[in-house]
């Protein structure tokens, strides 16, 4: 289980995340939203698309556009629609759990053999 973790608080929780460019992208239903506020805030990845941004608000503090989605993403990046990443602030913890055996890779390709 991964999980994003700010002073003590458990933000978001799941099996598994999407990785792009070193960031945990975590599934919306993940994301513990009773911690967070819309931001005003958009930036522009060239090939991710518009990013939305969230404000982190705790009886612990509050951080401005803590985390960011991406609601419309290119084609590229459909993977992390809605998906939520986080700013350093936020640690993740934990080890993903293992995928379920026979997917796609598996009845294209077969099995890893080990070396």
């Amino acid at each position: 289980m991964l999980r994003a973790v700010w002073n003590g608080i458990v933000l978001a929780e799941a099996p598994r995340t999407v990785r792009v460019e070193g960031n945990h992208y975590f599934p919306p239903d993940s994301v513990k939203s009773e911690y967070f506020a819309m931001s005003r805030t958009k930036t522009l990845c060239p090939w991710k698309g518009l990013a939305s941004y969230y404000n982190l608000t705790s009886d612990r503090g509050n951080i401005l556009d803590v985390a960011w989605y991406y609601p419309h993403p290119s084609p590229l990046a459909r993977r992390i629609k809605n998906h939520v990443a986080f700013y350093p602030d936020v640690t993740v913890e934990g080890h993903p759990e293992p995928r379920p055996a026979g997917g796609l890779w598996s009845r294209l390709f077969g099995r890893a053999k080990a070396s």
